[in-house]
C-alpha cells in the first residue's frame, strides 16, 4: 500500500461533566510527546477517509462517526516521512489536514502507538500538545464548539 503525500490530524472531543468540551490528548509511545491522532493517507484515500481510518485505528472510534473538517492546514517537510523518496524531489512539503471527531460514548481506546490518553479542557490540552499545528487545530475546534453553545 502506497503512502499518499498528505497527513491528517484528528482531535477527538466530548462534553465534560461540567458541560464544557474536553479533548483527547495522546502520548506517543515512540517519541514520548503529546499529540492528537495523526497519520498519513494510503493509496487513493481522501483526507477525510484517512482521518476516519486513523481515528478507528488509533482510538477505536467507529468508522461511521461524523467528522468535522477544520480549516487549519499545516505544511510539514516531506523529509520527516519515510515515504518521501516515493513522492519525488518536487514534493518538499506535504499538507496536514485537521479534523475533529466527537467520541460517541466519550471513550477512546488507544492503540499500541500510544502509551497514554487523557481528556483535558482546552487550556490544559493546548499546553500539553507538542506541535504547534495541534494547538492551532485545537484552538479552531474549541472556538467552533464554544460558539455553537452560544448560538
Amino acid at each position: 500500500m502506497a503512502r499518499a503525500p498528505f497527513q491528517v490530524l484528528v482531535i477527538p472531543y466530548r462534553v465534560g461533566v461540567d458541560g464544557q468540551p474536553e479533548y483527547a490528548v495522546f502520548r506517543r509511545a515512540d517519541l514520548d510527546v503529546w499529540q492528537a491522532i495523526a497519520g498519513g493517507g494510503e493509496d487513493l484515500e481522501t483526507p477525510a477517509e484517512a482521518a476516519r481510518r486513523e481515528a478507528w485505528e488509533e482510538a477505536g472510534l467507529p468508522i461511521h462517526t461524523s467528522l468535522h473538517s477544520l480549516r487549519a492546514v499545516a505544511m510539514i517537510p516531506a523529509t520527516h516521512f519515510l515515504a518521501s523518496p516515493e513522492w519525488g524531489t518536487s514534493v518538499t512539503e506535504i499538507p496536514e489536514h485537521a479534523f475533529a471527531i466527537r467520541a460517541p460514548d466519550g471513550i477512546v481506546h488507544p492503540s499500541a502507538e500510544h502509551s497514554e490518553v487523557v481528556w483535558l479542557p482546552y487550556s490544559e490540552a493546548a499546553a500539553r500538545f507538542h506541535w504547534e499545528s495541534n494547538r492551532a487545530a485545537l484552538t479552531e475546534l474549541h472556538e467552533w464548539l464554544t460558539q455553537e453553545k452560544r448560538d
